[in-house]
């Protein structure tokens, strides 16, 4: 019985120290506005944003948004990580098809989010499909290139060996390249799904009628900065909660690996 308070206390240190820096710069600009050392009008204090979400919250409104967004989100970066994974894949282990498509992919990686939108609107309308896709297309590419480089720099010795015990294609996917590949690749998610929720704002920009970016627009529309920095926050909240669910998912995966640990 006494192992569960030492088990369970670094994990609550560690969650209170990352919550000083913003808790103190929250409470600083509440000092400074209440202090009428600033002006809080156009930045209004961390006291007022709560009480926007909180209001939204009791309507129902923020539900439906938040909601509208996940579901965005998860559709997104499902079919983003299922072609990133199969494109990343197929051109890290065969040369060939590297040589193929990788250039053109490369190409398209460089052109910023927002000049998609124009064309998806006229390919798929201004529904929901146009905004799926918009928000794949972000999560595929960092896991594209993260997926392919991670084959292409597996040790060869590894490689070699697999060769000389003759593993067939899946064995060598399945005991060589996919245990040297995943600490990669779950980074790779990390970060596609990071780009995924920086992409559902520009695919909310795109004739959304709900979704927190229809409300951050709602809100620069309508001269309310409380609803907008309510809608960033709930962005933040919402981002941080799916990385760090993923994150936890992810570390059973590679519990085998005997990394460096920081020290404390």
């Amino acid at each position: 019985m006494r192992s569960k308070p030492a088990r369970w206390k670094p994990i609550t240190a560690n969650w209170l120290i990352g919550f000083i820096l913003p808790v103190g710069l929250a409470l600083a600009w509440e000092i400074a506005v209440a202090l009428k050392w600033a002006d809080g009008r156009l930045l209004p204090t961390p006291s007022k944003v709560i009480g926007t979400l909180v209001g939204l919250a009791k309507t129902g409104e923020l539900t439906g948004h938040v909601l509208a967004t996940l579901q965005r989100v998860a559709l997104g970066f499902g079919f983003g990580v299922a072609a990133g994974t199969v494109l990343g894949a197929v051109s890290g282990y065969w040369t060939p098809v590297r040589r193929l498509i990788d250039p053109a992919l490369q190409a398209l990686r460089n052109i910023p989010s927002i000049a998609w939108v124009p064309m998806f609107i006229l390919w798929f309308g201004i529904f929901e499909t146009s905004k799926v896709i918009l928000i794949a297309v972000g999560v595929f590419f960092p896991i594209y290139l993260s997926l392919s480089g991670a084959i292409q720099g597996v040790d060869r010795k590894l490689v070699e060996v697999g060769r000389i015990f003759r593993f067939s294609h899946r064995e060598m996917i399945t005991r060589i390249l996919l245990p040297a590949t995943l600490p990669i690749y779950i980074i790779s998610l990390r970060s596609g799904l990071g780009l995924g929720w920086m992409f559902v704002v520009a695919a909310e920009f795109m004739g959304a009628e709900e979704g927190l970016g229809f409300l951050l627009v709602d809100g620069q529309q309508t001269g309310r900065p409380a609803v907008i920095l309510a809608s960033i926050t709930a962005f933040a909240v919402l981002g941080k909660l799916t990385d760090w669910l993923l994150a936890g998912v992810s570390a059973r995966f590679l519990t085998w690996q005997d990394s460096f640990k920081p020290a404390e």
